[in-house]
Formats: structure tokens, C-alpha cells, sequence
């Protein structure tokens, strides 16, 4: 009588601990799958915030560029000789220039973003990638091309996603852009 009692309390418990298993595992999938929903939702975000600086840019729209930074946002560049930080205000009167020939059909500008590694939640994001930045006169000869690995941080503030800091960490090269393919 105490064996049977004995194995009827341990089948109980393995009975309750493999139902807290389950409940526990149900749990965890759900919450995957709100995590994996929430990162698509934000990926599918940031990709129309990119597609739109890439259109400004094409299109000279200045102004259209220039909403899509935090007024406190910051700019690091070590790509070049210059090591340098600014505020995105500093930086943006420096673009302007760009933007306008771009505009009056001095210039044609284009840029293109791949990423590397997407991180963050439903209000924050930290993206690391390459942008490929290209420019040409309006006969179509090449001013420049620039293919830099950068990071940025963004924050969502009523709906909108915007880059607080751009850092624009080292050249790459056109194997470097491919590889993100």
C-alpha cells in the first residue's frame, strides 16, 4: 500500500511538473513570437526611415532629410583624415550645399543602406551597416563614391523613428558592401 501510494504521489508530481513545463514552454513561445513580431514591425519601420533618407537624398529634398535626425543629434566621422564630432545642425549646413545642386540638376546624388546587425525594441534601435554614397555631374561622370561602415542610434517619438547619432566609423570597400547583400 505505501509503493503504491508512493508511486501515485511521484506520477502526481511528474503529472504537475510536466503541466508547469508546458505552461512555461507556452509562455516562452507566445513571448517569442511578440518578440519576433515587435523586431519585424520595427525592421519593416526602419527600412521605410531609410528608403526615405535615400529618397531625399536622390531627390534633394533637404528639408525631407533633415526631419528624419533628432535636433540633438550627433555625428561622428572616422572615416576620413578628419576625425571629427558635431552636432547634426553643423552637419546638415555643411550637406545643404549638396542637396540643392542635387535639386537644380547640378549633381546627381544617390545612397544606398545595407545593415549588418539590426538590434532594439519598439522605441530604440541600434543599426550597424555599410551606405554607399554616390555622386555625379549632370553628363553622368562620376564626382565621387564613398562606401562607409556606419552605426546609428534612433529613437520613435510620436510614430516617427529618428537617428540620434550617425557615426560613420571607417571606409569600406565594394567586398564589403557585396558581402551584405
Amino acid at each position: 500500500m505505501k509503493n503504491s501510494l508512493n508511486s501515485l504521489l511521484l506520477s502526481l508530481i511528474v503529472l504537475l511538473a510536466n503541466s508547469a513545463l508546458a505552461s512555461t514552454n507556452t509562455q516562452i513561445s507566445k513571448q517569442q513570437i511578440e518578440k519576433n513580431n515587435e523586431d519585424s514591425l520595427r525592421i519593416i519601420e526602419l527600412d521605410a526611415l531609410w528608403a526615405e533618407l535615400s529618397r531625399t537624398v536622390k531627390e534633394g529634398d533637404f528639408e525631407g532629410y533633415k526631419v528624419n535626425y533628432h535636433d540633438d543629434a550627433v555625428v561622428i566621422f572616422t572615416s576620413g583624415k578628419n576625425k571629427s564630432s558635431m552636432p547634426i545642425s553643423k552637419a546638415l549646413a555643411g550637406w545643404e550645399k549638396g542637396f540643392m545642386d542635387t535639386k537644380s540638376g547640378k549633381t546627381n546624388d544617390n545612397v544606398e543602406f545595407r545593415f549588418s546587425q539590426r538590434i532594439g525594441d519598439a522605441t530604440t534601435a541600434h543599426e550597424t551597416g555599410i551606405f554607399i554614397y554616390t555622386s555625379t555631374d549632370s553628363m553622368g561622370e562620376v564626382l565621387g563614391t564613398y562606401i562607409v561602415h556606419f552605426e546609428a542610434l534612433l529613437v520613435k517619438r510620436n510614430g516617427d523613428w529618428q537617428v540620434t547619432m550617425e557615426y560613420q566609423k571607417s571606409n569600406g570597400s565594394q567586398e564589403d558592401w557585396d558581402a551584405l547583400k
